[in-house]
């Protein structure tokens, strides 16, 4: 079985990570959405909130798995018996963050490969940052996020 880890903070989790999610759930046999605990992050929504809206909005998708880890991403893949982990990106400023994290996951297991996908052109500009920012002014999200996140995020800000 060909397993992929898709890590990230997902908060909120967005159309473009969806995208991910769709694709990379055709290519892997499992591909296992997990949220990173950073702590040096300042969160909207706490990893259960995370976890949940992730279950919600990925729920048609058979062979996704949804965790939680922290430490090392390395270390959490070996866990979980992992091949690859999935990476999107969005521009080249994003690749360049994340050729150097490949690189250094490389070097700590040669053996789990990063997997890179270009988000879907209408996802370019979606940032789980930018839907934060733009929710806490009350500017409309809709079409950045699916509808359950949309009302959480109002929710939050209300």
């Amino acid at each position: 079985m060909r397993v992929a880890i898709y890590p990230g903070s997902f908060d909120p989790i967005t159309y473009g990570h969806l995208n991910i999610i769709e694709r990379g759930a055709r290519l892997f046999d499992k591909l296992v959405i997990a949220v990173a605990h950073n702590v040096k992050k300042q969160s909207l929504f706490t990893v259960e909130e995370r976890l949940d809206m992730i279950r919600e909005t990925t729920q048609d998708f058979p062979n996704v798995e949804i965790d939680a880890f922290s430490g090392l991403l390395i270390d959490y893949a070996n866990s979980k018996n992992a091949c690859a982990v999935l990476r999107g990106l969005r521009s080249l400023s994003d690749f360049d963050f994340e050729f150097q994290m490949a690189l250094m996951n490389h070097r700590l297991n040669p053996d789990i490969e990063t997997v890179f996908l270009m988000t879907g052109e209408e996802h370019l500009f979606v940032a789980s940052q930018l839907v934060r920012e733009l929710g806490s002014f009350g500017g409309d999200i809709s079409g950045l996020v699916p509808p359950l996140v949309h009302d959480r995020v109002k929710e939050k800000f209300k």
